[in-house]
């Protein structure tokens, strides 16, 4: 009889042993009854019959994790505070049968690059891994492409990692177009049936680029020589649920491990990655063309100097997009006359309208009600404190009914088939305007975008976030870039702060040094961040915990408690919610104390990038 430690995939649980006829050997996925459930497993080791019982192994799956998943698995327990089953079930292990995998003759795909491409190409090629800076329009997918071509030529693989919904029909045409049916696509709302089909191609060695978000950097794929993070400093590429890795961080680490490159892409680069990372560049756009930027006062409104650019842009022959930073119809409802704001009863935050469902939401928890008539404290009128998408493209079909707009975010925009005949409508010209969030920065690229409107960017510069001035001015880059690919362009900047936008229009470098400058000692990359959450049913069960932990926490003298007490969001889901953030200097004080206080009660969150 043999014995086997097992981790619990998914699951909290410290090591199991169970006993097996059968040999197994370290890593191989298997099936084991817990308190009556059967579960998927991985086998840790063997070791010495136990003094205690021991349940059989029910089943041995045709699985196995590979060393570098099994690696990385390891670093990702250790640095985000989760147990060694949970960091193993992010990841699709490899089928234990070999699969011929063959030499695929290199295919020569004829990517054609510009001067300052080659140069930027070349300057990565030297570099095990590097940021490449540079402006939406420069043709940086072309890079990636060259890239690709090189690592194929080399007989490995390569992993291209973007935002979801910088997942186009567009990107996939390309790729599928140099690549051909060696490129499998993979994102969350694939079909159960598209998913098993694209999983057997990579398992068999058939696939030797794989495009999506997070989630395909755990895909099975062997020899990969080549991980490129497209739009690295999108937030979507942090977890925000056990385990809260960063994808972009993990590339690096996985990168080190595997002696492949990576590059970090982007026109508007994270200051971690400006800090950290070689920086290779390229200035200026593929294509030069003239932007008019127009500020205007005000925060978050259609005013009627706005209107009027619409309309004239649309006379000529031009197409636009209306950036606001809130979907639905409004952020938050509040009364007029006795200032009661209509929170969810179970998070402590204001609920968004949704007209067209006739409802309000909470977008934490889910809870939904219907829209009240009047104020629930006192009866006055509510009203709202922020305009959102679906009120706009009202607005708008009000203003101009021969003018036809797409509403473009998460509320309308829910399947990959919607996005795609959203942007095929809006290439065909079916569309005039797009109106839409934060989705209108990721990756669009139409030559008759000749205005891009600009709304709500003092309430991202306001928010209680060190990285507030950069998510700003990131995103008021990203969208003036989606205007002007071809033809003159006009950009309107709704804000009360325009100095802070027109010192850094052509010069984003100049303010990253400058931030760096700012959050010396303070803030990431100088130093490091840990928040530690609490949440308790009982509000002073958590309170409890909190004031035991920090106890703990002051008598390591090399990390700093920057702040404890309630979560900006007291309660989601019923259950009341505290932190504490901690700062130090050295990454592994940190982890160290984190390790020494870790009793149960919390959850670790590494280097945060949101903070409600």
């Amino acid at each position: 009889m043999n014995y086997y430690e097992v981790s619990l995939l998914g699951k909290r649980a410290p090591l199991l042993t169970y006993r097996s006829v059968e040999k197994i050997e370290p890593f191989e996925v298997v099936k084991v009854s817990v308190q009556g459930k059967t579960r998927e497993a991985a086998v840790v080791a063997q070791v010495e019959k136990p003094a205690f019982e021991t349940l059989e192994i029910e089943e041995i799956l045709p699985f196995v994790y590979h060393g570098y998943q099994v690696e990385t698995a390891k670093f990702i327990s250790g640095y985000y505070s989760v147990t060694l089953g949970e960091a193993l079930a992010l990841f699709l292990p490899f089928a234990k049968e070999p699969h011929p995998i063959g030499t695929y003759e290199p295919k020569k795909v004829g990517i054609l690059l510009s001067k300052a491409q080659d140069e930027a190409l070349n300057g990565l090629l030297k570099e095990r891994s590097a940021l490449l800076f540079a402006p939406t329009g420069s043709g940086k997918t072309e890079i990636y492409m060259k890239l690709f071509e090189r690592t194929l030529e080399a007989g490995r693989r390569a992993i291209f990692l973007m935002p979801e919904i910088s997942l186009t029909p567009q990107m996939e045409k390309r790729l599928k177009l140099h690549f051909g049916e060696e490129v499998a696509i993979w994102h969350s709302r694939l079909t159960k049936k598209r998913k098993e089909e694209t999983l057997k191609r990579i398992r068999s060695g058939e696939v030797r680029i794989v495009a999506g978000p997070r989630s395909t950097l755990f895909l099975p794929l062997r020899d990969i020589g080549m991980i490129v993070v497209d739009e690295e400093h999108d937030d979507s590429y942090k977890a925000h649920g056990r385990p809260r890795y960063h994808a972009r961080d993990l590339a690096l680490y996985m990168g080190r491990l595997l002696d492949a490159g990576v590059v970090l892409g982007s026109a508007t680069p994270s200051v971690v990655s400006y800090a950290r990372q070689p920086v290779v560049r390229i200035k200026e756009p593929y294509i030069k063309t003239r932007k008019r930027y127009v500020f205007e006062k005000g925060g978050c409104d259609l005013g009627e100097e706005i209107l009027k650019e619409i309309k004239k842009h649309h006379e000529a022959g031009g197409q636009a997009l209306v950036f606001l930073p809130t979907r639905a119809n409004f952020k938050y409802l509040y009364c007029d006359n006795c200032g009661y704001t209509l929170k969810c009863p179970f998070c402590s935050v204001g609920m968004s309208l949704h007209r067209s469902r006739r409802a309000v939401r909470c977008h934490y928890c889910g809870y939904a009600e219907k829209i009240p008539d009047s104020c629930p404290k006192c009866g006055s009128i509510v009203r709202s404190e922020r305009i959102g998408t679906a009120e706009v493209v009202e607005r708008l079909s009000e203003r101009f009914g021969d003018i036809r707009i797409q509403q473009f975010d998460k509320d309308t925009i829910t399947t990959p088939g919607k996005l795609q005949k959203a942007l095929e409508r809006f290439a065909g010209r079916e569309t005039d305007i797009l109106v839409g969030t934060q989705m209108l920065a990721k990756g669009h690229d139409y030559p008759d975008i000749t205005l891009a409107v600009i709304l709500g960017l003092d309430y991202i510069l306001a928010m209680p976030d060190y990285r507030a001035r950069e998510r700003a001015l990131s995103l008021f880059v990203q969208i003036a870039g989606r205007a002007g690919r071809a033809k003159e362009a006009t950009v309107i900047v709704q804000t009360n702060q325009p100095e802070f936008f027109s010192e850094y229009i052509n010069d984003y470098e100049r303010f990253l040094k400058e931030e760096l400058l700012f959050r010396e000692g303070l803030y990431p990359p100088s130093v490091h961040l840990c928040r530690l959450l609490f949440a308790s049913k009982e509000e002073r069960r958590g309170e409890a915990a909190l004031k035991r932990v920090e106890e703990r926490i002051e008598s390591f003298k090399k990390v700093e408690i920057v702040g404890a007490g309630k979560a900006p969001i007291e309660m989601i889901a019923g259950k009341f919610r505290f932190n504490i953030l901690l700062r130090s200097q050295n990454r592994s004080d940190l982890l160290r104390v984190v390790k020494a206080v870790d009793d149960g009660s919390f959850e670790v969150d590494m280097d945060p990038v949101d903070f409600a």
